[in-house]
């Protein structure tokens, strides 16, 4: 820890000059790796080396069907936000233009998944993508396989009264807000303007807007999605709500959604920004954050949104720097719910007024594409003692890869309080019950080099240990798990509870009884089908009644 200690050591003024350096190394190092692209060669595939499944759906959909080394087929692949999913190569890209040509491929996906399992085989595996922004290698892609890519499902259409918008599964976040924005419209929507709509919706999704409107899931009126057996469906409240209900955090385990009904409300500009500070801040940091976390219910100002606390530590300069997102949804110049952080001195911030597709684009190019990167969380309550704990956690990770070349490590800290988990409608997500304020823990790794891949893998996993078992000897540990922010390793389901999990796999076999999205869909986080049967003749959910597709199930 010494290079570490020897930082925070240091006098302030060099610290201030230290930290506008590292400023201006970050400003060329993100434009270098968006400007850059990489040098890929795929080679064309011959007839002959199609699976069954490619080879038909060429057929089927000869106009949305692409092999390499077509330029929409090497778009599609370089597009990713991560290098981990940028390095594997599928067989063929779908890329549909209808929910028609969605259930078309799924259908021909089906009949070859039940061909091979009838006869023993492994089934071909296929991906879905909607942004293609989670840095899981295989979370919307796959080696040799089959990607449904749904960028094309894009369309954002708010009704004439202003109070539903339908959006494409395939659509990001900055199409939706700056669409909205010229209608003085808002939903529940993500935070960074690179992010899918789809996969983010999908794991619950958390929004500036949350504070008062609850998860983004929570916000869906409708869904539409096409079935494992290539139907069209709605899922809503008064048809399939129990489909509706599992699709709010359930993830992909039970069809392709191809667009959403969401609510939306009217929206001017808000105010949100970042304040940059020295690492030296660090616990007049924590401290302002659980002072703000710990306000008693009824206290807090449901148009905060936030905070995002970061501790990032750059290996390559050796420095520790905080950055704290600061977000209010109506077009109020300092409210007086951030006072805590605004009396904390800080080398400048970018807090104003602005539009929401400002506030979301802003978070989006600070987290350029083109980079390895991992995601791994936890939850604890609002205990300053774990928190301090948690800080402490990131110092020894950094310690442990500060050999890392090109390195980024950063703690983040994002309240979820109890308005939040009970605002909106029915969800899957288990935490109706939470009566006290947690904490997100967000870790974030960006690297270099593959040869360092074990090393932060063995690393992250470790620093999760340390925090979790300090948090349950002091009995702050929860077993939520945010499901966007999980590494590939976590099991996000099993924080939702044992009930709400058995919902999910009971809806699992009402609407995909063969396990296509289970057995041959991969990403997302699966339901652990195989511990159980897949087909159960008899079917009851968690209050004992009888699962049919339209039987409306509580919450």
């Amino acid at each position: 820890m010494q290079r570490l200690d020897q930082f925070f050591a240091i006098g302030e003024q060099q610290r201030y000059a230290t930290l506008l350096g590292v400023v201006v190394v970050l400003f060329f190092f993100v434009h270098r790796r968006q400007s850059a692209q990489p040098q890929l060669n795929y080679r064309d595939v011959s007839n002959a080396e199609l699976s069954a499944a490619s080879a038909s759906l060429a057929k089927a959909l000869p106009g949305s069907v692409f092999f390499g080394p077509h330029p929409i087929f090497v778009e599609s692949i370089q597009s990713y936000w991560a290098t981990q999913e940028r390095d594997i190569v599928p067989q063929c890209i779908v890329r549909p233009r209808s929910a028609r040509e969605v259930a078309t491929a799924i259908g021909i996906i089906k009949n070859d998944y039940d061909l091979r399992t009838g006869r023993g085989d492994l089934p071909s595996p296929f991906a879905i993508r909607s942004g293609g922004h989670s840095p899981i290698p295989g979370a919307a892609n796959t080696d040799g396989g089959i990607v449904i890519d749904l960028r094309l499902l894009n369309q954002i259409v708010p009704s004439r009264d202003g109070l539903t918008v339908t959006i494409g599964s395939g659509a990001r976040w900055l199409d939706v807000s700056s669409t909205l924005d010229n209608k003085g419209l808002a939903v529940a929507g993500g935070r960074n303007s690179a992010v899918g709509v789809g996969g983010l919706t999908s794991g619950g999704g958390i929004s500036f807007f949350s504070p008062r409107v609850g998860f983004m899931c929570n916000n869906i009126l409708s869904y539409e999605i096409v079935l494992a057996d290539g139907t069209i469906i709605t899922a809503s409240a008064s048809s399939n709500p129990g489909l509706w209900r599992a699709l709010k955090g359930g993830s992909n385990n039970f069809g392709v959604v191809t667009s959403f009904i969401a609510r939306s409300f009217p929206s001017t500009n808000i105010w949100s920004g970042f304040l940059y500070m020295t690492g030296s801040k660090s616990n007049h940091v924590i401290n302002a954050f659980h002072d703000f976390t710990k306000a008693k219910p009824g206290v807090y100002d449901e148009y905060a949104g936030g905070p995002l606390v970061c501790f990032s530590y750059l290996q390559k300069l050796g420095v520790n720097v905080i950055s704290t997102h600061l977000a209010y949804t109506k077009p109020v110049s300092w409210p007086a719910c951030w006072a805590g952080f605004k009396s904390i001195g800080r080398l400048w911030s970018t807090v104003k007024i602005r539009s929401l597709t400002s506030a979301t684009d802003e978070l989006g190019k600070l987290s350029p594409p083109g980079l390895r990167e991992l995601f791994f969380t936890t939850t604890v309550k609002n205990d300053h003692a774990t928190l301090l704990e948690t800080y402490a956690a990131y110092k020894r990770g950094a310690e442990a890869m500060r050999r890392v070349r090109g390195m980024i490590w950063t703690l983040l800290l994002e309240p979820l309080l109890p308005a939040m988990m009970r605002e909106g409608q029915p969800h899957s997500l288990g935490l109706a019950t939470r009566t006290e304020p947690l904490v997100i823990v967000l870790f974030t790794v960006v690297w270099k080099d593959t040869t360092d891949d074990e090393l932060v893998d063995q690393s992250t996993r470790g620093i999760i240990r340390q925090i979790d078992q300090y948090a349950a000897s002091r009995g702050t540990a929860d077993t939520y798990r945010y499901l966007n922010d999980c590494a590939s390793w976590q099991r996000p389901f099993d924080g939702y509870g044992a009930e709400n999990k058995r919902f999910l796999q009971d809806m699992s076999r009402v609407y995909d009884p063969n396990g296509l999205f289970q057995r041959a869909c991969v990403g997302g986080f699966k339901l652990d089908m195989d511990r159980v049967s897949l087909l159960q003749p008899d079917l009851t959910n968690v209050t004992g009644q009888t699962v049919k597709r339209n039987t409306v199930l509580e919450s």
